[in-house]
């Protein structure tokens, strides 16, 4: 199971005097990920370089760097450690010694690393969002069960009928929970996906 960050971390060390800064952070989307670049990158700095994944989607960028010497090294990092959901910005000043195509993937790469090890993790669990349901003479049951399945409520809407409530909760409780609601109610209660038009 993969885990993201619990909280920001950032890690500093020092390669034949080039200074490199790692900042690592929990995303919930590519959008988060680019404001933290564009927030924490230092424009006086000789380089700022950065990746981000969330699931399936990633990017990274060497910022002036050689090609492939910094962003996918920063990127490998994240992946090797076991991190989703995470972005890290890599900032350098240079030294004056030059490191080379090696010496940068791995100053690059290392620092990231350095900053994501020793930061705090926090699992990822997978979630599912269902809709429910519910005539008013359900609604206490239901929101009791709700809450000890860990489920958060994303939205609810009272109709002429019942209640209509739009929630997420950890896809290994889910069907324990449909049994309960199946259960406490006579089947009056049941769980559905929600479709495009939620």
């Amino acid at each position: 199971m993969l885990d993201t960050l619990a909280a920001p971390a950032n890690h500093e060390l020092e390669i034949k005097h080039s200074r490199f800064i790692a900042h690592a952070a929990p995303i919930s989307n590519a959008g988060d990920a680019l404001a933290f670049v564009d927030a924490v990158s230092v424009a006086d700095a000789t380089h700022n370089c950065w990746a981000y994944r969330h699931g399936n989607e990633y990017r990274s960028s060497d910022d002036g760097e050689p090609s492939g010497t910094a962003g996918r090294p920063i990127l490998a990092a994240i992946d090797g450690q076991g991190y989703d959901r995470v972005v890290v910005v890599v900032t350098r000043w240079y030294g004056g010694i030059k490191l080379g195509a090696g010496g940068l993937v791995r100053a690059y790469g290392g620092t990231a690393a350095e900053c994501l090890r020793l930061a705090q993790r926090s699992p990822l669990i997978p979630m599912v969002e269902r809709i429910l349901h519910c005539g008013f003479e359900d609604m206490g049951i239901a929101h009791t069960l709700l809450d000890s399945a860990g489920a958060e409520k994303l939205d609810e809407q009272f109709l002429p009928e019942g209640l209509r409530l739009h929630v997420r909760l950890p896809t290994d409780r889910l069907d324990a929970l449909a049994i309960r609601l199946r259960d406490a109610t006579r089947d009056r209660l049941r769980l559905s996906e929600p479709d495009c038009n939620d």
